[in-house]
């Protein structure tokens, strides 16, 4: 009798812990009138650095078995077409601050090696324009280059716009017919430098200086080409005793008649191995991203006609494993990241903040493609996938979406002293008009809860067969390698919902990245 009165009693617990899970702990609601602005394409672009091996090693490869008869990595450009990359950044970062883009041209045995200053190495300059030009060509992505604005000059600017994109019979136009190519690339968007803001900078100078140099090459490189679209270099020093906001109000002060963007970069990191406060990073991604909008609006306001302004989000990541106290000693590591299953969420997190933005971030560029804290990997026999890779490719299928402002409730939590309490689920939402279907992007940054949701559509019913893609394994500190990269990947499957008034409850995995695919009737 006591054995199975015993049973009954662990029956009847069983079953209200069941029931419990799952009852509703969290709320997504959904309005597809509530609209923020399109997923560009170009929230999904990449960066290629003369830095390690992204280069030399990575994309370019000269005389591997693996390489085209152009040098191209051809394992390499296959992954980079399954990443969804639409538009590549070239030649940095720091390196552009110290690059002389016409040792980059013409044949190659006669171009000169020169010295790296900005990360201690030796480049030959055997990949340059016209081999990054051709590369973009080839993977259909569109290509963005940074000018030097450390070192270089106005009309150096200016002369590479002319090699480049200028279709009449002139000295730099022909140089680039000389070497091969005769009719423009017609490159549109141009980065006006690189982190100016940072003293570890290669010419480094303060906002005051800066404007001044941008202004002068924005006017010289239009005068060659009206076309272009140009970026100014907004913060990337968030430090201590930086004032960010105070830079980037003066850079819009003076360029807001001139540029299409303002940049802004952000790398983070868990050295202190607390993975909920790693994951919290989203807060000061939504406060950059607000301050700079309003910054913007602020150098709109009272301009009849003002030019518009976006955000280009073109250097972001995970970034602490390989870093050292100085340029050349991180330079030394060759920037070679790890990243394991928790870097793999931190992906999601990235991209539900400038989903959640996407009326003013029209540009994101993960850094970097290749080897340098990369998604992909290589060495002379082949490649892997890092585990960031596949929410990566897995958000891009977004593009074109409309996102959407949805309302979100759930458990929250404090990350740190002094900060704000946050919700455990971090959600952005888009609508594929032309599918007339939700992606419900859900990171369950909590540790160890699985959390019930309730996710309703506010007009329309909605179909109960919901496709789940899902990112979710035990341990948060995995990694991929040679030959093994097949263990934290991503499983899709269909879900069928119960549905009730346009909505159902879906319980998202403790440590798990969601995407769910609603089908609206």
């Amino acid at each position: 009798m006591f054995r199975a009165r015993h049973l009954a009693l662990t029956a009847i617990a069983l079953s209200l812990s069941l029931a419990h899970a799952q009852s509703p702990q969290a709320r997504i609601k959904i309005d597809t009138d509530r609209k923020v602005g399109e997923v560009h394409p170009y929230m999904f672009g990449n960066f290629a650095e003369h830095l390690g091996r992204c280069i030399y090693g990575g994309i370019y490869e000269e005389g591997s078995s693996l390489s085209d008869a152009s040098g191209f990595r051809k394992d390499v450009m296959e992954a980079t077409k399954n990443l969804g990359v639409s538009l590549l950044r070239w030649p940095g970062g720091n390196f552009a601050s110290g690059y002389n883009w016409k040792d980059g041209i013409g044949p190659k045995d006669q171009r000169p090696v020169r010295p790296d200053h900005a990360w201690g190495d030796l480049d030959s300059n055997r990949f340059g324009t016209d081999e990054f030009l051709q590369y973009c060509e080839r993977l259909g992505v569109t290509p963005y280059i940074c000018v030097n604005a450390g070192y270089g000059t106005v009309n150096e600017a200016r002369e590479w716009v002319e090699y480049v994109n200028e279709s009449r019979s002139t000295y730099w136009a022909d140089q680039r017919r000389k070497n091969g190519r005769d009719k423009p690339y017609n490159v549109k968007i141009w980065g006006l430098g690189n982190e100016i803001d940072g003293p570890w900078q290669l010419g480094h100078k303060n906002a005051e200086d800066y404007s001044k140099f941008a202004l002068e090459a924005a006017k010289a490189m239009r005068r060659v080409d009206s076309s272009i679209q140009l970026i100014a270099s907004g913060s990337s020093n968030f430090g201590p005793n930086s004032d960010w906001i105070a830079w980037n109000r003066e850079i819009l002060q003076h360029l807001r008649t001139e540029i299409d963007y303002i940049s802004l970069h952000t790398y983070i990191g868990n050295s202190d191995n607390n993975f909920e406060r790693f994951l919290a990073t989203s807060q000061d991604l939504d406060e950059r991203i607000e301050v700079v909008a309003g910054l913007i609006r602020a150098a709109q306001a009272g301009q009849r006609n003002p030019r518009p302004i976006h955000i280009a989000y073109d250097e972001w990541n995970v970034w602490y494993r390989a870093r050292s106290n100085s340029e050349f000693a991180t330079g030394a590591t060759r920037l070679e990241e790890i990243y394991n299953y928790e870097d793999a969420l931190a992906m999601g997190m990235f991209f539900n903040s400038f989903i959640r933005h996407a009326d003013v971030v029209k540009m994101a560029n993960l850094a970097q493609l290749v080897n340098v804290i990369a998604p992909i990997f290589t060495n002379k026999q082949g490649l892997f996938l890092q585990p960031i890779f596949f929410p990566i490719a897995e958000y891009g299928k977004q593009r074109n979406n409309m996102s959407l402002n949805a309302l979100v409730t759930a458990p929250t939590y404090t990350p740190a002293p002094g900060r704000k309490p946050l919700g455990y689920l971090d959600v952005s939402v888009t609508h594929n008009t032309k599918e007339n279907a939700l992606y419900v992007n859900v990171l369950n940054r909590s540790e160890k809860l699985d959390i019930a949701t309730r996710v309703d559509n506010v007009e329309g019913a909605v179909q109960p067969a919901v496709g789940v893609w899902t990112m979710n394994y035990d341990d948060l500190k995995a990694t991929h390698t040679f030959g093994a990269d097949k263990k934290i990947v991503p499983v899709n499957s269909t879900y069928t919902a119960k549905v009730e008034k346009n909505g159902f409850t879906y319980t998202f995995p403790k440590h798990s990245l969601t995407i769910l695919k609603v089908k609206l009737q």
